[in-house]
């Protein structure tokens, strides 16, 4: 069946070249497939694994890209966290359709994707491997959804694959980003919603590859049909760089940038207006026509002036932004400050989706740790026959499979830092007792060792499981359970916060940045109980920001799945709540016009904050 499901997609694409097939003959796929047939001489029905890189090439071609891999991994992250349910592997390639950067979806999903070797250093430029959407992407410089049997070779019918190309701070083609899935239950409509949140996403990617190059200039966003654009400019207003879009909008070119054109000349705005940073300002063009609302950032150097000494840094900011107005947050965030710098093990308790990978990263920034390496590992998202590798590395030779030079593992690659193991609840026993020795010991024994190689870390872990309850049901191991909770902190699910209106409204600002949300659509996401937490939150709006017409989020915008297998009921308690915490906002916490404007007494309205426990 299935050579002979191979030879109808060949006399398929065979048609395709002679323009007599049952697709469109104009599409970006049949056009693909021509190319890939005339130009490249390809074959549909060649068998085989793409081209992959040996670690020594990898490093290599990863070599000019590093400062590039560093500036979006952070984005790169969020993007597979938010894709990871769906069973999606996210990877970020260089120009040449080398992947460099790969982050694989849960252990099942995972399997087939280290099978048939879609991971870091495999390489799918279509002159190699067809139509492909990593490969056609970046011949054609467009994100494209290439959906199963699109693809030029039949072996890759099973993958769905979303790319979005990445272009660098000047414009130019730097790589793209790729998703990929091997679900057959997800229809091509799912795929092209994950397409938009990729272009979203790697949209995000190219604003911090510019933002880090031109970090000692000042920089302007200006609004466009297209999306906004950036313009990097010095205490002069001369243009010093601009990125793709910004360059489309007004015309700019490298010559004209290089010259040092005055930005007066393509964009005004009033000149007191950049006295604070990402200020929001009213912008026109250089001939007085309105071009709408952007906003003005100052140069790295003015925002890293030493602080005033009657306003010392805090290394716990980031921390207590995490805690917002919550008390249960904030109570932990004064007990982690009381630990300071001493070397106990931090477990984070809370359910999926509600930040514990942030939170860790915060505690590794807060201690004297923070300018070592941070490493994570997902225990559930790696196969159990690869995480001992992985968590312990290996010497040259070790098994077969290995890599000549051998690996360090993730502790090793945390010695000095902080190591963060999430969802440990999910952890092999036999490991459990492996790192439990590591812990003990202070020295770990890579696969294949001779001698033990002494680490220092600090061991932060997660999970969404009551460890408790395993250890005395005999399903995690109890001393290492002790040894995880020097100090426990537990991460209340987003529809427990009290500060939960602040967040929604946060999280819009960062997801939909140029989007305002409509009434309708604040009372839906007010009420719903988001058992996803911040994650799903994130998604939902992420989703919504591309979708919403003329900058304006409706309800009919939210991906609100029904919870639970049925409709979600309202929260009357957290919409009233979300309610009277909005109201107090807008009026500067002054009870009285807040009462007046819900139409409730003054002390209605104080006998609620007290009840719903409204902090202000």
């Amino acid at each position: 069946m299935a050579s002979l499901s191979a030879s109808n997609h060949v006399a398929r694409v065979l048609s395709v070249a002679n323009h007599v097939a049952d697709v469109d003959a104009s599409s970006r796929i049949a056009n693909s497939w021509r190319r890939c047939l005339i130009s490249h001489k390809l074959d549909p029905a060649r068998q085989g694994p793409p081209q992959t890189l040996t670690e020594a090439e990898i490093r290599h071609v990863a070599g000019p890209m590093e400062e590039t891999i560093r500036l979006v991994t952070p984005e790169l992250d969020d993007l597979a966290r938010v894709l990871r349910d769906a069973g999606y592997c996210v990877n970020l390639a260089d120009a040449n359709a080398t992947m460099l950067l790969s982050r694989l979806p849960g252990e099942a999903d995972a399997r087939m994707f280290l099978d048939w070797k879609i991971y870091t250093g495999s390489n799918f430029a279509e002159t190699f491997e067809g139509t492909n959407g990593l490969g056609t992407a970046l011949a054609e410089e467009k994100p494209i959804l290439v959906h199963r049997d699109e693809h030029f070779r039949a072996q890759w019918h099973i993958f769905s694959c979303a790319v979005a190309p990445l272009f660098d701070q000047a414009g130019r083609l730097a790589g793209a980003v790729n998703i990929t899935s091997c679900r057959e239950d997800l229809e091509r409509a799912a795929h092209q919603l994950a397409l938009a949140v990729t272009m979203e996403a790697t949209r995000r990617m190219e604003g911090a590859i510019f933002r880090g190059h031109f970090r000692n200039a000042w920089i302007a966003t200006v609004p466009g049909d297209g999306g906004s654009g950036l313009i990097a400019y010095d205490d002069d207003r001369r243009v010093v760089g601009a990125c793709r879009s910004a360059r489309a909008l007004l015309g700019l070119t490298d010559g004209m940038i290089a010259s040092g054109i005055d930005l007066s000349r393509y964009v005004k705005f009033d000149h007191h207006a950049t006295r604070g940073a990402g200020e929001i300002v009213e912008l026109h063009h250089g001939d007085g026509r309105p071009l709408g609302q952007g906003h003005v950032a100052p140069p790295l150097r003015a925002r890293s002036q030493a602080p005033r000494r009657d306003a010392p840094v805090d290394r716990f900011d980031a921390l207590h932004r995490l805690a917002g107005r919550d008390p249960g947050l904030i109570r932990n965030v004064k007990r982690l400050r009381s630990v300071g710098d001493h070397n106990l093990p931090v477990l984070l308790h809370g359910e999926t989706g509600v930040g514990k990978d942030v939170f860790a990263r915060a505690i590794h920034g807060a201690s004297n740790r923070a300018r070592n390496n941070y490493v994570a590992l997902n225990c559930a998202a790696m196969p159990e026959s690869l995480i001992d590798a992985e968590l312990f590395g290996y010497e040259a030779g070790a098994f077969t499979g290995a890599r000549r030079e051998g690996s360090k593992g993730l502790i090793v690659q945390a010695d000095g830092g902080t190591l963060f193991l999430d969802e440990i609840g999910d952890m092999p026993i036999g490991l459990q007792t492996r790192l439990l020795r590591v812990l003990e010991n202070r020295e770990v024994w890579p696969l294949g060792a001779l001698k033990p190689v002494a680490v220092d870390i600090r061991l932060i872990s997660a999970t969404h499981r009551d460890l408790g309850h395993m250890a005395e049901a005999g399903a995690f191991r109890a001393d290492l359970y002790f040894r995880l909770r020097g100090i426990e902190v537990r991460l209340p699910a987003l529809r427990e916060r009290a500060d939960r209106a602040d967040i929604i409204h946060q999280i819009a600002r960062e997801e939909a940045p140029s989007c305002r949300l409509s009434d309708e659509a604040w009372s839906q996401l007010a009420a719903y109980p988001f058992p996803g937490n911040m994650r799903q939150l994130r998604h939902v709006l992420r989703l919504a920001g591309c979708t919403a017409e003329d900058g304006v989020i409706t309800d009919a915008d939210l991906d609100l799945p029904p919870f639970g297998g049925r409709a979600a009921e309202p929260d009357l308690e957290a919409a009233e709540r979300a309610t009277i915490v909005e109201a107090l906002r807008k009026h500067g916490g002054r009870v009285t016009d807040a009462a007046r404007a819900l139409k409730l007494s003054r002390a209605t309205l104080y006998r609620k904050i007290k009840q719903l426990k409204i902090s202000f």
